[in-house]
């Protein structure tokens, strides 16, 4: 059998080349209408004032919209000078001095900053003002609620999916109802949980609460600072964890068994197989819920507009503020922005961490 010339193989796999193109240019037209455009589309209007349903002309701003939302000042706060003894006033209770109020300190033109926060360095005090406190607490609180809530969600998700990936009785059953969670619609699992937080004895938590001796059981745990962020947290962390397992679940079952029964042999106990076996094998898998989990937390919308409304924002319902509410559709599209800049760093800093693109 002849052999072909090298010039014609290689013609052959530039049609091949061309076939496959031809074949995909369907999927990029259609990633690119439902996908590219869009978001396009969000970025341009980043980067002007339009509104939302007005017939108001639009103009580029340039990045007024990012000023606006992300411009923070630090400034010192000069102490009280008492007029008698031109020393600093001290506080009768702390014995510590009094300050000048940042509303006086703080710039107000061309940009009006609130207070943030307050910090002492080197024995002075220090505000921090922001031009959009409200956006930047949203941050905050969207940062807090992602760490925290997918931390705990993987680590409970990994122990439930290791207990359902092994054999006893009824293992059907149990994965079944272990999904009930996930399962209930948000808003519903939301309104369930905002009835049984309710700060009288009408909620259960409360009740629960109170026997353990914590609290007089009309703790408002969606009224105080101290309580919100912590109880939308474990709402999420109820109603999520049965998805981190099942995503994990699959992962722990394309690992050959074989694997662990020579290790079995070699004398490697159950924790030496986990940290040098399993983990390993379930990079990829872990990598992906992550992501996953991680994208849904950083656009968390409906706990936190059933649950708190307006009291307290996430980035998502802030944006919803935005563009419903003041119908700045400019502002709300560099919100948008941001919050898509945060998903791909957590993404990245995932597949990097857990060396994903070192595999296969």
């Amino acid at each position: 059998m002849k052999r072909q010339p090298k010039s014609k193989q290689l013609s052959l796999a530039q049609q091949e080349e061309r076939l496959a193109y031809l074949l995909l240019l369907p999927t990029f037209m259609v990633i690119i209408l439902i996908a590219i455009y869009p978001l396009g589309k969000v970025f341009y209007s980043s980067f002007t004032n339009q509104r939302f349903a007005s017939g108001q002309s639009v103009e580029y701003v340039a990045l007024d919209n990012y000023k606006r939302l992300l411009g923070m000042t630090i400034q010192e706060l000069p102490p009280i000078i008492d007029e008698e003894t031109g020393r600093p006033k001290l506080d009768p209770q702390t014995h510590q001095p009094e300050y000048a109020r940042p509303i006086q300190i703080l710039p107000r033109q061309p940009v009006r900053y609130r207070e943030l926060a307050q910090f002492s360095w080197l024995g002075k005090r220090y505000v921090i003002g922001a031009s959009d406190r409200d956006f930047i607490l949203a941050i905050k609180n969207t940062l807090i609620f992602t760490i925290v809530s997918v931390l705990q969600e993987t680590l409970l998700g990994l122990m439930i999916a290791l207990v359902m990936n092994s054999k006893f009785e009824l293992r059907g059953a149990m994965r079944a109802v272990m999904l009930i969670p996930w399962a209930i619609p948000t808003v519903v699992s939301a309104r369930m949980w905002q009835w049984m937080l309710t700060p009288t004895r009408v909620g259960i938590i409360n009740v629960l609460f109170q026997k353990l001796g914590v609290g007089n059981g009309q703790i408002p745990f969606l009224r105080t600072d101290a309580w919100a962020l912590p109880a939308i947290i474990a709402v999420d962390v109820w109603k999520t964890t049965p998805f981190m397992a099942l995503l994990l679940l699959a992962g722990l079952q394309l690992i050959p068994g074989d694997i662990y029964e020579a290790a079995e042999v070699d004398g490697a106990g159950w924790l030496r197989r986990l940290w040098s076996i399993t983990m390993p094998l379930l990079k990829p898998t872990l990598a992906v819920a992550l992501v996953f989990r991680t994208l849904d937390a950083l656009r968390v919308f409906d706990v936190f507009q059933v649950l708190l409304a307006q009291t307290r924002y996430s980035m998502a319902t802030y944006n919803y503020y935005q563009l419903i509410g003041n119908r700045d559709m400019g502002l709300s599209s560099a919100i948008g922005v941001i919050i898509f800049l945060f998903i791909f760093v957590f993404a990245v800093t995932y597949i990097r961490f857990l060396g994903v693109e070192n595999d296969g």
